[in-house]
């Protein structure tokens, strides 16, 4: 093999592995939102309709719940946070909490627990001393 061949072979590899380096994603500038279920099988809704509709279906509650007095289980916040809480912290909220984790990748501000709690709630026999 001549000398030029060899050097021909050798450009070719490295414009193929530049190439190769340039089509993979670049790095993420912001860490991906941390998605755990803590408890239950499935959610109220599928995954996507939840992602885009959440805030409207708790506002739909809360409406229904303070003006008409109707409280439904299957939308409430505290169902919410009974299922998405972490097994460690008891809380949606925090560094991985499932609720601050996408609401800091999406740069909404959560203001829900302003008034209602973000801590999964032990149950009415377990509370009483």
């Amino acid at each position: 093999m001549t000398r030029i061949a060899a050097a021909a072979i050798l450009a070719a590899s490295l414009v193929l592995a530049v190439a190769a380096d340039a089509q993979q994603a670049p790095p993420a500038r912001v860490a991906a939102p941390v998605i755990k279920i803590e408890k239950g099988e499935a959610c109220v809704a599928p995954a996507d309709e939840m992602r885009r509709n959440h805030m409207k279906m708790l506002l739909h509650q809360r409406d229904r719940t303070m003006r008409q007095g109707l409280r439904e289980p299957q939308h409430s916040l505290k169902g919410c946070v009974e299922c998405h809480a972490s097994r460690d912290t008891g809380s949606v909220l925090g560094k991985e909490g499932f609720c601050s984790s996408c609401h800091e990748y999406t740069a909404v501000k959560i203001d829900c627990f302003q008034c209602h709690t973000p801590l999964r709630q032990a149950p009415a026999a377990a509370r009483r001393p």
